[in-house]
């Protein structure tokens, strides 16, 4: 039995409101908030843990697409 997926919501960068790549602004229109807020909340994290935030931040580029 084949299951169907009814839900459209899906990770993804967002040139759009891109600023430097588009993930931010991806990540915030998934959850639904202001890009702001996840832009901030990404510039704390590479404050406190510059390599894992750096690391994540290219893993998304190369692996979302963009809508």
């Amino acid at each position: 039995m084949m299951k169907t997926v009814l839900n459209e919501k899906r990770l993804f960068r967002d040139p759009s409101k891109a600023i430097i790549s588009g993930v931010c602004a991806g990540v915030a229109k998934y959850f639904d908030v202001d890009p702001l807020w996840v832009r901030a909340g990404a510039v704390a994290a590479m404050i406190t843990l510059p390599f894992v935030t750096a690391l994540a931040y290219v893993l998304a580029v190369l692996l979302l697409k963009y809508k």
